[in-house]
């Protein structure tokens, strides 16, 4: 729960700064720099404009984070412009209170993220190619790093200042912890006496006609760009390999794997080195009768390791003085040193594990090795080809037959799909939701698609099918069960009401339930987080008003499967912080400190819009 507060609270601008550099860029209004060619504005904030496709762009972000989750297309538009307000709102207030972020901490910013990285280091050619893909300059893309990086700091400022009380810490786990008892009857789904009429379907089918449509479809022609395919060209020859192969040869190398234990005779104020040389001696005798981990326990001044037998644990070259390493280097399997000073004292070091350096023979890693030659060797035609794929998609925006032809990449065709799902490419969500952005459904390419650093695709509309109403003796069936299901369910809704006017009237609620032939359930002690209910009816339990006096709570609550639960609340214990909760302290007021900075900047946020001058002009349209 704490870890949930602690993710819940913290991050409201970090899917900003999330859109500015994920790849291929989500860039908001990328296209604000171009000429608007007369199309209207949306909505404004004080001089900055804000358009269609700025909205399209910003949903196509939105509904990423929100993955999975069954919500309106409309509603996900008109909340991801709320959100380009606000956050242009925000933008504008800190400009205007002078913040600033300088060149230099934007750039180390982003030579910090992974995606302009190559093995682990900032590549400027990577870099530059990636923002060539979004049409971008240097300067554009660090200004917008710039304004999101300020707009955190302003955020964090607020969010920082927070702070949570012992008081309010253990308020919380009063209530996370709070237990409540409950007993509850299921009223089933039983069939209505009367089936839907033929009237009654024809006019539902009349009311409810968008939704008795085959849905939207495209089909799109593509050409793709694989770093896989440049590099099976790549031409290969023993001679190049056997080079990349002593190039590359620590890779197929194991080192040697030695470990070591020790004891040491300190030398120190009551230990003369003549005296510790000479018990380092007798030690190393002993060691022909006596175990070495179990004479290190005994007489090993190095305390912490004496409790392990001596165990240093793997041995690394660099971390111990010369004279010891060049004598825990030469041991063999189990053999001890004579002693071997240090300016510790006197050491008697052996060798407990002993695997030799390995590497693997050229003819064994050749396959591998030339997948990974061909690869090597086809980066930067990749990188470059990359650009002109991008360079001329942008430049040819009617047909994909001038990047083929230059590139050399077959354009390929897909079959018709949906925005729910596809087959080939449009498998993949990120490729359905292109194919249905408004700049290819105009009949433009699309910008490159990365579906991995590997692999880009440029889509081109081929065929698009709008949605079309379906007839109605094709769905007569369709409405028929939804008509009856809907009947049943207003049967149990008014079961149930009957059955809770019961129980306020006070009868028990095993009589009512024997009158109606229901099961009773009770649950004890539910706790938030642990009951195995059914969702909405453990989000009901811990909603409902705590009971007053001897009289319980009843109220009833709509399950999932149309059925409705009759639930009697009799009980409800506030909870108490446990040892464990305890322990948490620190970690429940962090987070909980961030929960009400995040409130409080929210507060903020909604003040600053409510002043500045904003103006939604029109509704936001569905692609």
């Amino acid at each position: 729960m704490l870890t949930e507060i602690r993710e819940k609270s913290q991050g409201t601008l970090a899917w900003v700064i999330l859109s500015l550099i994920c790849v291929p860029f989500a860039l908001w209004g990328i296209n604000n720099y171009l000429d608007a060619g007369g199309e209207p504005s949306v909505a404004s904030v004080g001089s900055k404009d804000f358009y269609q496709r700025d909205v399209n762009k910003a949903y196509e972000q939105y509904s990423q984070n929100l993955k999975g989750m069954q919500i309106d297309e409309q509603v996900l538009k008109a909340q991801a412009l709320q959100k380009l307000i606000k956050d242009e709102v925000l933008l504008q207030y800190v400009h205007a209170q002078g913040l600033v972020v300088t060149d230099d901490e934007a750039r180390d910013f982003i030579k910090s993220l992974p995606y302009f990285q190559v093995d682990g280091k900032f590549s400027d050619k990577q870099y530059k190619t990636l923002l060539g893909s979004q049409r971008l300059s240097s300067a554009e893309f660090v200004n917008r790093i710039k304004n999101a990086l300020i707009m955190e700091q302003y955020q964090h400022s607020i969010i920082d200042s927070s702070f949570a009380t012992t008081y309010d810490v253990e308020s919380f786990f009063k209530i996370q912890n709070q237990q409540r008892d409950v007993s509850y009857v299921t009223v089933g789904l039983d069939p209505a006496p009367n089936q839907p009429t033929a009237e009654e379907i024809a006019n539902y089918y009349q009311q409810h006609q968008d939704s008795y449509q085959t849905p939207e479809q495209v089909s799109v022609e593509y050409v793709e760009l694989k770093l896989e395919d440049l590099a099976n060209k790549v031409a290969v020859s023993d001679d190049k390999l056997k080079a990349y192969y002593e190039e590359q040869k620590e890779q197929y190398s194991t080192p040697e794997r030695r470990k070591i234990s020790h004891i040491l005779i300190s030398i120190n104020d009551k230990v003369t080195e003549k005296d510790a040389l000479e018990k380092a001696k007798n030690a190393k005798q002993e060691l022909s009768k006596k175990d070495f981990s179990a004479l290190a326990s005994e007489i090993s001044d190095d305390k912490l390791t004496a409790k392990k037998g001596g165990d240093l644990g793997l041995f690394n070259a660099g971390v111990m003085e010369k004279a010891f390493e060049d004598s825990a280097s030469a041991l063999k399997l189990n053999e001890v040193s004579e002693p071997i000073k240090s300016s510790f004292g006197y050491h008697l070091i052996k060798v407990t594990e002993l695997v030799p350096a390995s590497t693997k023979s050229f003819e064994s890693v050749k396959a591998e090795l030339t997948k990974a030659y061909q690869k090597s060797q086809a980066e930067n035609a990749f990188y470059e080809a990359s650009e002109k794929l991008t360079q001329l998609s942008y430049e040819h925006p009617d047909n994909l037959q001038s990047v083929s032809e230059a590139l050399g990449l077959p354009v390929q065709k897909s079959a018709l799909f949906t925005k729910e799902s596809g087959a080939g490419i449009a498998l993949e969500e990120k490729v359905r939701s292109a194919a249905f952005a408004e700049e290819i459904l105009q009949g433009n390419n699309s910008t490159p698609i990365e579906k991995s650093n590997e692999h880009l695709i440029v889509l081109r509309l081929l065929e698009h099918k709008t949605a079309d109403k379906r007839d109605l003796n094709e769905v007569r069936l369709e409405i028929l069960l939804l008509l009856a299901q809907e009947k049943a369910q207003k049967l149990a809704v008014e079961k149930a009401q009957k059955i809770k006017a019961s129980l306020d009237a006070g009868k028990a609620l095993k009589d009512v339930a024997a009158e109606y032939k229901l099961e009773v359930k009770a649950e004890n002690a539910l706790v938030r987080g642990k009951s195995k209910l059914p969702e909405p009816l453990t989000e009901s339990v811990f909603k409902a008003a705590k009971p007053v006096g001897d009289k319980p709570n009843v109220f009833v609550v709509a399950l999932l499967s149309g059925e409705q639960a009759v639930v009697s609340l009799s009980k409800v214990t506030s909870g108490v912080m446990s040892e464990s909760d305890k322990k948490q302290m620190d970690l429940a007021k962090k987070n909980i400190a961030n929960a009400f900075g995040q409130s409080d900047f929210n507060q903020v946020l909604n003040s600053l819009q409510a002043s500045a001058d904003v103006k939604v002009h029109k509704k936001v349209q569905q692609q």
